[in-house]
């Protein structure tokens, strides 16, 4: 094996970075249904799951930042998908009827790429490949 292979194979960041290319390919396959990027029903699925989220929250429980989370909400505001209300200094955030029919096309979408990715890497694999994933993220983030 050349250096600049090892390189690659042992490289985190490289590495990481493949990953997240496929299974984004994959991910994009399943939630065909929609013109938004995977990304984004995640923050359906959370708002689904805590109407009337305020904005902080939602960006701690996707470890996102208050800007992208603002381009995110505004983006799904445009397209009828949710609606912001304000009380005092907060804002809440909740699902549209578009939104909620959406959220269920994804937990289909969701459940399928589950399938595939399990089918392909293994059950086992996709387990313990996510679990040491959201443990390594975890301490990243602790120490950024």
């Amino acid at each position: 094996m050349q250096e600049e292979e090892k390189v690659l194979m042992q490289c985190l960041f490289f590495t990481s970075n493949r990953f997240a290319r496929n299974i984004t390919k994959l991910a994009e396959k399943n939630f065909d249904f929609s013109d938004l990027a995977p990304s984004y029903f995640y923050m359906i699925m959370v708002i689904h799951g805590q109407p009337n989220i305020t904005q902080k929250e939602l960006c701690q429980k996707l470890s996102i930042a208050p800007s992208t989370s603002t381009r995110f909400i505004e983006k799904l505001v445009k397209q009828n998908l949710v609606r912001k209300q304000t009380s005092g200094k907060q804002t809440m955030i909740s699902l549209t009827e578009d939104g909620e029919a959406l959220y269920v096309a994804f937990r289909k979408g969701l459940k399928s790429l589950f399938e595939d990715y399990n089918e392909i890497l293994g059950k086992e694999l996709s387990m313990n490949l996510s679990l040491m994933l959201h443990e390594a993220s975890q301490k990243l983030e602790k120490n950024n």
